[in-house]
């Protein structure tokens, strides 16, 4: 999202009367305006700037409009690009409109004929933006809803989301690997005021040391070999909502000082620059390392260390809360064979239970998908699990407490599966007790001992079956 909410608009023709008349109608519609005399030149300002609308005219000295709208649309996908054509040139423009065009318009045309297709354009624009930040926001809703769990740890993690999605204190995740870290920044951001703004995740322990610098803060054409243009960076695409600094502590020293003068300043000043550009920018930053630890070895800035760990969220890993294994095994089930209704063996849940998990969640997830798409999409049995969760023994488990841990999660199990299949039948109690192979008897049984919620009318039927 641009900090400037106006929408661009880029007028490519080698006229400039047409040029000047389609500017002055965008600024009319309050667009940010640009104009081009050549394919050439276009593209150049669509590098540093690139727009929302293009309109172009068909025939430009060398490159074409179409040969231009071709280029447009493989850098800028969700651009809308207007084709600007003589009266002996329909069926091209019809042609380019088959190759992305949004529509043509015919030259000589009345200004308020550009008008309305430019002010149509620009509403399939928004359209297409709010589409895609709705998308974001469900999909960030679902995905906090994928911290699934209703063990206490788990619980106390969603109950500080919720505290910390109307702040803009800076938050440092902390947790395994696998346990959902980037899952938890994002609740954070899509769940709150913020929601709107951009949300960009980067991952310091994959930015290229050489280009570290570059990335994070951008730089001026000829700033390095290989800077061909100028580049904002990673904290100006975020302005105004959230940066996501995965494994912070992979940062080097001397990037983690530039860093904390970012976040005290609110300043990035790009790579070969003098010019500092002001930047607001929520800071959420995760690690699997333990940096109090980093900091006081040498390894990690201690005043970097205590401006980010202002509010720390402390993700459990999965065997510290093995009793949502069975719940996480059904949403994962339910993510990769929605609708099939694919059961899981007791001896296979009771290998998930007992297993170290040392990729925790992601580790679950992997193993999941892995099942459905080897089994025979019925019953995933232990033959269906990994190698290593098979003959998983989880030396941290007495077998008293494994024999409990199996019985109540394989209670749970039982009950997510009534649930899950009751609510598939639409409530229809036979077609239920059908698909899960007990009588009706044995599901009203069953109903009633899970407190599976049941419509007023059922309860008579339900006491008198259960006796």
């Amino acid at each position: 999202m641009k900090n400037d909410s106006r929408l661009r608009f880029l007028i490519v023709d080698d006229e400039q009367s047409i040029r000047r008349l389609c500017m002055t109608v965008g600024q009319g519609l309050n667009f940010t305006c640009s104009e081009a005399e050549t394919a050439e030149a276009a593209l150049t300002v669509i590098e540093t700037a690139p727009p929302d609308i293009v309109v172009t005219d068909l025939k430009l000295p060398n490159l074409s409009g179409t040969d231009l709208l071709r280029k447009i649309k493989g850098l800028l996908p969700r651009t809308e690009v207007a084709i600007m054509t003589g009266h002996g040139s329909i069926e091209t423009a019809v042609e380019a409109m088959r190759q992305g065009a949004y529509d043509y318009i015919e030259k000589p045309f009345r200004v308020e004929r550009l008008r309305q297709l430019l002010q149509r354009m620009a509403d399939k624009v928004r359209l297409v933006t709010e589409n895609e930040f709705l998308r974001d926001r469900v999909n960030a809703e679902t995905q906090l809803d994928g911290i699934v769990g209703s063990s206490a740890k788990i619980q106390d993690v969603l109950r500080m989301v919720s505290r910390l999605k109307d702040i803009r204190t800076p938050v440092l995740i902390t947790g395994e690997s696998g346990t959902g870290k980037e899952l938890v920044a994002r609740a954070i951001h899509f769940r709150g005021p913020l929601a709107p703004t951009p949300f960009i995740a980067v991952d310091c322990g994959t930015l290229v040391p050489t280009l570290m610098e570059s990335e994070l803060f951008g730089h001026e054409k000829g700033a390095f070999t290989g800077a061909v243009k100028s580049k904002p960076g990673l904290f100006q695409a975020a302005n105004g909502g959230t940066i996501f600094l995965d494994e912070i502590g992979e940062l080097p020293l001397e990037m983690q000082a530039k860093l904390l003068r970012v976040l005290q300043e609110k300043e990035v000043r790009p790579v070969g620059s003098n010019d500092k550009i002001s930047v607001d920018v929520r800071v959420i930053a995760a690690t699997n390392r333990d940096l109090e630890e980093a900091y006081r070895a040498g390894a990690f800035r201690k005043d970097l260390y205590f401006r980010l760990n202002v509010v720390t969220v402390h993700l459990p890993s999965l065997r510290e809360r093995r009793s949502d294994i069975p719940q996480l095994v059904h949403y994962f089930l339910d993510r990769y064979a929605a609708g099939e209704n694919i059961q899981i063996a007791p001896a296979a849940m009771k290998s998930l239970l007992q297993y170290e998990w040392p990729g925790n969640v992601r580790e679950l997830e992997n193993c999941i998908a892995r099942a459905v798409a080897l089994g025979d999409r019925c019953t995933i049995g232990v033959a269906d699990l990994p190698p290593a969760i098979r003959g998983a023994q989880d030396p941290a488990l007495t077998r008293e407490d494994a024999a409990e841990l199996s019985t109540t999660a394989l209670s749970d199990l039982e009950r997510m599966t009534i649930l899950r299949v009751f609510e598939q039948a639409g409530g229809d109690k036979a077609l239920a007790g059908r698909m899960l192979g007990i009588s009706r008897a044995t599901l009203y049984r069953k109903l009633k001992r899970y407190n599976i919620p049941l419509r007023p009318q059922q309860k008579d039927l339900v006491e008198s079956l259960s006796q």
